[in-house]
């Protein structure tokens, strides 16, 4: 399965007995995922099941989205009953395209084929295919995914107080332009303005179209060349709580790269009064 589907290709393979096809919208106001859980119940993909972000997430954390430990996540999966072998299609309809964290999340904890509906439920309905209405219920079955995790795919605070230091890797930040340079006020208190010393802004907006699809491949290399960063050279993103930095995680493989997730992210940093900061474009 490829890593982006369209509808028509989703719809093709949407019946088969090991696709399972998710729900992982996510907004900023909206943490524990009621909002999101209610828009599924107002018009979502035959099949689908609801995942609410939150219960991807560190329980015991002070953060606000980190990666939890490999049996909560396997638990969360075999609950809605998704296996690590089945294959996975997901979707969202936030402007936060909260679909590629939870790639990044099922890639980690080895999900064997995980692919993203390019342009979501709004490309879905656009192209044709029926919606559902309404709550979905418990899966006949519990699924089985055994999650192993693969480290290399995450960066720790002091991984990357390490990688500053070094000058080893280039930390690339999705967030917008205003809070990359500390113009704009954090929407988390207690998190002061700014950014990782020497790190690039490609903020996660650009690699998408206007009616929310993927950019193509040459597009993506395009923007990651404007940002400054070369996908040859070792690479790590950032964003607000770790949930865009998955978009340029994804992005970067769609160009051959591979670029770890800072999972802490700036909420991290910037509450840290140990950190460097820098407020600069």
């Amino acid at each position: 399965m490829p890593p982006i589907l369209t509808p028509d290709e989703l719809a093709a393979i949407a019946g088969e007995a090991d696709v399972r096809i998710l729900d992982v919208t996510y907004f900023l106001d909206d943490p524990t995922g009621q909002t999101a859980r209610r828009g599924f119940e107002d018009a979502h993909i035959p099949g689908a099941r609801f995942v609410a972000l939150s219960g991807l997430a560190d329980p015991d954390s002070d953060l606000p989205m980190t990666l939890p430990q490999p049996e909560h996540f396997a638990h969360a999966m075999s609950e809605v009953g998704v296996g690590h072998a089945d294959r996975i299609v997901l979707y969202d309809r936030s402007p936060l395209h909260s679909s590629a964290r939870v790639w990044w999340l099922l890639s980690l904890f080895g999900a064997k084929s995980v692919a993203l509906l390019d342009g979501g439920l709004e490309a879905w309905r656009a192209a044709g295919h029926p919606v559902m209405v309404g709550p979905v219920g418990a899966p006949e079955a519990p699924g089985l995914f055994v999650a192993t995790a693969d480290l290399t795919r995450v960066r720790s605070l002091r991984e990357v107080r390490t990688h500053v230091e070094a000058g080893d890797a280039q930390i690339v930040d999705a967030r917008s332009p205003g809070r990359f340079a500390g113009a704009e006020p954090e929407p988390r208190p207690g998190v002061e303005p700014g950014h990782i010393p020497g790190a690039l802004n490609l903020p996660y907006s650009k690699l998408f179209e206007g009616d929310g699809r993927w950019k193509s491949p040459q597009a993506i290399a395009e923007a990651f060349a404007a940002a400054g960063v070369d996908p040859a050279r070792p690479m790590v993103a950032t964003c607000g709580s770790g949930i865009t930095a998955c978009v340029l995680a994804f992005a970067a493989e769609r160009i051959g790269g591979t670029m770890p997730v800072y999972d802490g992210s700036w909420t991290e940093w910037g509450s840290d009064p140990s950190t460097p900061k820098a407020k600069d474009a």
